[in-house]
């Protein structure tokens, strides 16, 4: 069951707060998500954009981005860091109520929230806001299971904290910053990975969904109706 927006604004106000940089283990996975961008990008949304990173990122390559979050504090930092892109739209909202008129979008990007959301409300929503031709992006993390991923975990546990320490001269985020994590953690609860095919295989007919090694998964789908 999807924890109560109310519950996630807050953990996500606290933890806009107290975080530093823009570099976390989603970014790795940034360049990835954008290679499967369509050529023709005039309008992209972001679910959940949380300080924008991806948002600026995806300014780089489209026209017009829409950047949605229910956090307010996440959204102020958004708006300090991105004063010098024009073309994105931050917008405090919540993807399943918010009015988007007669827009589509030739591009749709979700990096760590949809496991906040109901999964299969989201997609049919989101798919019902790309154009034909458009691309759905997501990056989420997942729940382990079985002994293939007790053994990622014993690789993914010192590559992390490697990569860490080489992006931010740390193994591990600040006390304070871990125990903000920690609490929002005790409440999220994560999609296996055969649970996300199954999911994907109703509304996303061939897409392309990977398993990655630090506790994420990727789907890419390009919208073929006409």
């Amino acid at each position: 069951m999807a924890t109560s927006l109310e519950l996630i604004r807050a953990d996500f106000d606290r933890i806009a707060l107290l975080s530093g940089g823009d570099w976390n283990h989603n970014s790795l996975y940034h360049e990835y998500l954008l290679k499967h961008l369509p050529e023709r990008c005039e309008a992209t949304l972001e679910i959940g954009c949380g300080a924008g990173q991806f948002s600026r990122q995806l300014a780089t390559r489209a026209q017009r981005v829409v950047a949605l979050d229910i956090s307010p504090e996440m959204l102020r930092r958004a708006r300090e860091r991105s004063t010098q892109f024009s073309n994105i739209d931050y917008r405090l909202a919540d993807v399943m109520s918010h009015e988007f008129g007669e827009a589509r979008f030739d591009c749709i990007a979700s990096i760590a929230t949809l496991h906040h959301l109901p999964f299969a409300a989201v997609l049919n929503r989101a798919k019902s806001l790309l154009r034909p031709g458009g691309v759905l992006l997501v990056l989420d993390l997942l729940q382990p299971r079985g002994a293939v991923d007790a053994l990622a975990n014993l690789v993914a546990f010192p590559v992390s904290a490697g990569i860490r320490m080489l992006r931010t001269g740390r193994v591990r985020p600040r006390r304070e910053v871990r125990a903000a994590w920690d609490e929002h953690g005790r409440h999220d609860s994560y999609l296996t990975i055969d649970e996300v095919k199954q999911h994907c295989s109703a509304f996303f007919p061939g897409a392309i969904i990977r398993k990655h090694l630090l506790w994420r998964y990727s789907l890419v789908w390009q919208n073929q109706e006409s």
